[in-house]
C-alpha cells in the first residue's frame, strides 16, 4: 500500500483481458470451437477462465497439454483466433463498477490507457465494438511496438502518450507480466484480484505495491 513515499497518480493504465475487461467468455468459447474440431469435450467457464490472462497458447495447452507438436499448436491457433475474431465481442464487457470508475476519472480529467498483449488486429475491433475506442488517452497493443510486457517499452510508450512521467502512473492488471513491466517501467503497480488468477493465490507473491478486490477500489486507493 502506498507509504509516505508515494508520488501523487496523474494517469492510469490498465491491462485489457482480466483487468477492464471481461473477456473470458467468449475466449473460452474460441477454445471451445477448437475442442469441437476435435472431437473433445468442451470446457467450462469455471474450468478455463483462469488460463484466459496467458493468451491463446495458455489456454490451448490447458486443453491439450504441452507435449503438442509446433505445428499442432499452430493449427490449432489458428482455428482458435479465427473463430475469436469473428465471435469477438458476444459476450464481453466492462467488469462491474468499471464504468463508474472510468467516468469518475475522466470527470477528474484524470488520462486512463490501456497497454495490453492483446495484438492490435483484435484489440481496435473489440473496443470499437463495445464503444470504447475513443475515451483512452492512449492504446497500446501487444505488437504496436517490437516489445511487449514484461518489457517495460510499452508502458513508457503509454506514459509519453498521456501526457504523464512514469513514476505518476498506476498500471493494474491480473498477471505477473504486468506487474513485472510496471515496476521495470518505474510506475505503481495493483493486482485485479477480479480478473483471471490461478486459484493457487499465487499472485501474493507478486512485487505489487497492492492488490484490490473491486474495480470500485481503484478510487478508494488514489485517494
Amino acid at each position: 500500500m502506498p507509504t509516505s513515499s508515494f508520488l501523487p497518480i496523474k494517469c492510469i493504465l490498465f491491462d485489457l483481458d482480466g483487468t477492464l475487461l471481461d473477456t473470458a467468455a467468449d475466449l473460452v468459447a474460441a477454445l471451445n470451437a477448437v475442442l469441437c474440431a476435435e472431437g473433445r469435450e468442451p470446457y467450462t467457464l469455471a474450468q478455463a477462465r483462469h488460463t484466459v490472462s496467458h493468451g491463446s497458447i495458455g489456454m490451448l495447452e490447458l486443453a491439450f497439454g504441452r507435449e503438442q507438436t509446433a505445428a499442432e499448436l499452430a493449427r490449432r491457433r489458428e482455428v482458435f483466433l479465427d473463430y475469436y475474431q469473428a465471435n469477438i465481442s458476444c459476450h464481453s464487457r466492462l467488469f462491474e463498477a468499471m464504468p463508474d470508475v472510468l467516468a469518475a476519472l475522466e470527470g477528474d480529467n484524470i488520462p486512463w490507457g490501456i497497454v495490453t498483449n492483446k495484438p492490435e488486429y483484435l484489440t481496435f475491433p473489440l473496443l470499437t465494438a463495445l464503444d470504447l475506442h475513443r475515451r483512452p488517452r492512449c492504446i497500446i497493443g501487444g505488437d504496436t511496438l517490437a516489445v511487449a510486457k514484461p518489457h517495460p517499452q510499452p508502458l513508457w510508450l503509454a506514459a509519453e502518450q498521456c501526457g504523464v512521467a512514469p513514476q505518476h502512473c498506476l498500471y493494474i492488471g491480473d498477471a505477473e507480466r504486468d506487474i513485472v513491466a510496471g515496476r521495470a517501467a518505474g510506475m505503481k503497480t495493483l493486482i485485479a484480484e477480479w480478473g483471471y488468477l490461478n486459484p493457487n493465490n499465487e499472485h501474493h507473491d507478486w512485487p505489487a505495491d497492492g492488490s484490490i478486490a473491486s474495480p470500485a477500489d481503484i478510487l478508494a486507493w488514489l485517494n
